[in-house]
């Protein structure tokens, strides 16, 4: 029956029917986020994190996905005593997917940075939307697509470019700088080790280029905190101006 509807409408809109079914699609909001949970009655939790608070930790039952509304949340592997930062995640963001795709525990620990708003939805929950809703299992599938391509570019990144381009783009990165953006404050609790581990490089090259970026003026340093700021002068390091 469904067929038979999308044919149908197909067909209307060939007959000159098409403006109708636009102006019908423009009055149904696009889902999002805040509709999704929202309509979400049973097996969500509202949850709130302070700083340095552990969401849930690398080895444990991945049984949930993780919405964040509020906030910054860090994401660390840990292998034979070392430890690295593989991504930081802003509001508007998810994670704890892989229980989806049969994840059986935690890859990662992810860690509050600052204070966090966030909603926690069941693993069954969140796979009976994906079933019963097209427009949920659209949504995750182009935030997830858009999260690949980010670890490509990663990965080229690594790959070709020099640990002083490569220190500029991950500033930026943490930085959620926009193209609007004249300056941007990097997510807090990020030190020059954790850096190092996602640049790929030692602790004292990162040094040096901070204090290269600093004299530029691409990077200012506030206090405690203010933070790190980045400005868009930094964009020249990457575009290799």
């Amino acid at each position: 029956m469904k067929k038979s509807s999308k044919t149908s409408g197909s067909q209307n809109g060939g007959n000159g029917n098409g403006a109708a079914a636009v102006a019908t699609a423009k009055e149904t909001p696009p889902m999002n986020w805040e509709t999704l949970l929202a309509i979400i009655a049973r097996g969500k939790t509202d949850l709130e994190y302070g700083e340095h608070r552990k969401i849930f930790i690398q080895g444990q039952p991945a049984d949930s996905m993780f919405f964040l509304l509020r906030g910054k949340v860090k994401l660390s592997v840990a292998s034979e005593g070392k430890e690295a930062i593989i991504a930081t995640l802003g509001s508007g963001e998810f994670f704890g997917e892989g229980c989806l795709a049969g994840q059986p525990v935690r890859m990662a620990t992810a860690v509050a940075v600052g204070d966090c708003n966030l909603s926690r939805v069941d693993k069954a929950t969140m796979a009976r939307m994906l079933h019963d809703e097209p427009g949920v299992a659209e949504m995750l599938f182009t935030h997830m697509l858009s999260r690949n391509i980010r670890y490509e570019a990663d990965l080229v990144d690594q790959l070709f470019n020099s640990s002083e381009k490569r220190l500029a783009r991950m500033l930026l990165l943490l930085s959620h700088f926009g193209e609007e953006s004249s300056t941007e404050t990097v997510v807090p609790g990020i030190n020059q080790e954790n850096l190092a581990q996602m640049v790929g490089t030692t602790r004292s090259r990162v040094s040096h280029f901070m204090n290269k970026f600093r004299k530029l003026g691409f990077v200012e340093y506030g206090d405690d905190n203010g933070g790190l700021k980045v400005h868009s002068g930094l964009l020249s390091v990457v575009q290799g101006e």
